[in-house]
């Protein structure tokens, strides 16, 4: 059976204005969320776990990886878009600023990094892990903006916030390893 690639946003974070973004960890719901997801035995064929190095990716992985026993390997260029010019937003501007972000992929906006660049970003660290060619199904633990600009790439997609996973998190696509075929398109963790 061919392998799976599945990339897992985090869920629900703990947000923190005093704490930069990157810190933050998941909060009761995320956790609760993540425990659930890897006690449902949906990911039975994975052999593989890489995570983002943001606290909230690896909180999620650590949980995944230590039900199931697999090695958690962190990947510290997965981080989420570059916003740290901007620092925390409140939830209206930042969606303000997230939807120019993917409106614009050329742009800097607001001194954020840039999409097409997050994009190649991400999509280097996946093709150089995939390159390793490891026996098993893969699972990536990340983050939303990016896990969209990965999907977009797949998928044949231009970069557009409407390929962008829902609310609160804890969403996953997954594409086949040997052709990146997209199998699934962003689904809610708890529907896997």
């Amino acid at each position: 059976m061919a392998a799976v690639v599945r990339y897992l946003t985090h869920p629900q974070v703990a947000i923190d204005p005093s704490v930069p973004v990157p810190s933050w960890g998941l909060n009761a719901v995320g956790r609760a969320r993540a425990i659930a997801f890897a006690d449902a035995g949906r990911l039975s064929g994975t052999t593989q776990i890489i995570a983002s190095g943001e606290r909230k990716a690896i909180e999620t992985a650590e949980i995944v990886a230590g039900r199931m026993n697999i090695a958690l390997e962190i990947c510290e260029a997965m981080h989420e878009n570059d916003r740290s010019a901007t620092g925390f937003l409140d939830p209206n501007e930042f969606e303000a600023v997230a939807d120019q972000f993917f409106r614009h992929p050329l742009a800097s906006v607001r001194g954020w990094e840039r999409a097409i660049d997050a994009q190649r970003r991400i999509l280097h660290e996946t093709e150089e892990v995939l390159s390793r060619n490891r026996p098993g199904d893969l699972l990536f633990v990340g983050h939303g903006a990016v896990g969209t600009l990965l999907f977009c790439h797949y998928a044949g997609l231009e970069i557009d916030r409407r390929h962008d996973q829902g609310a609160g998190g804890g969403y996953c696509f997954a594409f086949a390893r040997e052709d990146r075929r997209i199998l699934h398109p962003w689904r809610r963790m708890e529907e896997l």
